[in-house]
């Protein structure tokens, strides 16, 4: 059962939607007995750094979902700034991040974007992907749907499994055992979107 967190920043039914065309069976976590149930769990996040972190600590599903990822080693997969909350912390606010992959967030240089810089970065990205299976039958290359201002610094670059630029190069998304990240949102990705999501299930 894919369970998708719903802790108040992310749009829930846009991935129970994708799971669902896919005949995939998904659930939204209700309580934290649902998240003992979960056999992958989808952590999605829109939002500045700070509120993102601080309603996660809040909703009472922060110490289950460490449980099953940490020490059940379910996969999980945060998305947008459900993948920033998995570093340490972030130039956006103050919170402690999750600390689960090591890193930090960090906003883009303006002064490094050759055309009029604008933020948040928001649009299509090729991205180029490393040998993993989360990118099954998705060629590098392939566009991804981006919207953000900051972007994940991992300490180590093994910990991350592709890349995208926007004036610099940045990771597009991060794995470190059974935990995933994406910077991109693949709901808003079409095709290549929905094999991503497909390929997490299949773990």
């Amino acid at each position: 059962m894919i369970l998708v967190i719903d802790y108040g920043c992310g749009n829930v039914n846009a991935f129970v939607n994708a799971f669902k065309r896919l005949n995939i069976a998904v659930a939204v976590a209700k309580t934290k007995e649902d998240i003992l149930k979960a056999t992958k769990i989808i952590l999605p996040g829109v939002g500045a750094f700070d509120h993102v972190m601080s309603s996660f600590n809040g909703s009472g599903f922060r110490e289950a979902v460490e449980k099953r990822v940490l020490e059940d080693k379910v996969p999980v997969l945060g998305i947008c700034a459900g993948m920033q909350i998995l570093a340490n912390g972030s130039d956006e606010g103050s919170e402690k991040g999750l600390g689960w992959i090591p890193g930090f967030v960090r906003m883009f240089d303006v002064t490094s974007i050759k055309h009029k810089p604008k933020l948040p970065h928001m649009g299509w990205n090729e991205i180029t992907t490393k040998n993993d299976v989360l990118f099954n039958d998705i060629d590098s290359g392939s566009r991804f749907y981006f919207v953000h201002s900051y972007y994940f610094e991992a300490e180590d670059d093994t910990y991350v499994i592709a890349k995208t630029k926007y004036g610099n190069e940045f990771a597009a998304s991060v794995n470190k055992d059974n935990i995933y990240g994406v910077q991109f949102h693949p709901e808003k990705s079409h095709e290549n979107g929905q094999k991503l999501l497909y390929n997490f299930a299949k773990l």
